[in-house]
């Protein structure tokens, strides 16, 4: 299987379109959807060291596989960013095509089909070549989702991979009320408190947006519950 990677990036993949290549200072970050659930698999290359880093190894393993081996053969580690199926469907079988170790957050890592060779908490850093991504913990969607922070060395700018805790639009879907006040102060705690509206924010689901884009509505947000 050979996969077409699209540029320019516009963020905008659904399933079974071409992925799509991301250029920023010193990393490819490539976006693919699959499934019906339009779930992104994201791959993050270290363009100094060739080695890589996989976000949510979510479905369509015969794809996500392809791609690793086709762009960035040396996977040094897949991240699961929260317990749910839709996030994990391939894991098992990502993992056993590459032989990469597998990370995600303790309080999610028993849901998981492959135990986890790390645990993630937050603050916890990862390096990938001279990429280091921050682990940020966002409790409500469930337990233990996390996102991943990684900031240009030279730029300075964010890229943020949110998983299900945060989209266009709004925070993830949570269950209860009080997984809903969790999250939400979370989210405006850990990530619109702390980083600019230049942030570049990758959801598990749909189109890319930005801090900015999105800070205006945060109140809205509170209020309406969801």
């Amino acid at each position: 299987m050979v996969l077409t990677l699209d540029q320019p990036y516009t963020g905008h993949v659904s399933p079974g379109s071409n992925p799509q290549l991301h250029k920023v200072d010193g990393a490819r970050i490539i976006k693919m959807s699959v499934a019906a659930g339009d779930n992104n698999v994201y791959l993050i290359e270290c363009t100094t060291t060739g080695q890589a880093l996989l976000i949510d190894a979510a479905n369509e393993p015969e794809r996500v596989i392809a791609l690793v081996k086709q762009e960035a053969p040396d996977l040094r580690l897949v991240v699961t960013t929260h317990q749910h199926i839709d996030h994990w469907w391939a894991l098992k079988d990502v993992v056993a095509a590459t032989g990469a170790p597998t990370a995600a957050h303790p309080l999610d890592a028993d849901a998981l089909p492959v135990t986890p060779n790390r645990p993630l908490v937050d603050g916890d850093t990862i390096t990938i070549g001279v990429l280091t991504f921050e682990v940020i913990h966002l409790r409500g969607h469930t337990p233990g989702s996390i996102a991943l922070a990684l900031t240009e060395r030279d730029r300075g700018r964010t890229h943020l991979f949110t998983g299900d805790s945060l989209f266009p639009g709004g925070i993830g879907k949570t269950a209860e009320p009080e997984n809903f006040d969790t999250l939400i102060t979370d989210v405006e705690l850990k990530i619109f408190d702390r980083y600019p509206d230049n942030t570049v924010v990758y959801p598990g689901h749909g189109d890319d947006t930005t801090l900015g884009v999105e800070r205006p509505h945060l109140t809205e947000w509170r209020q309406r519950g969801w």
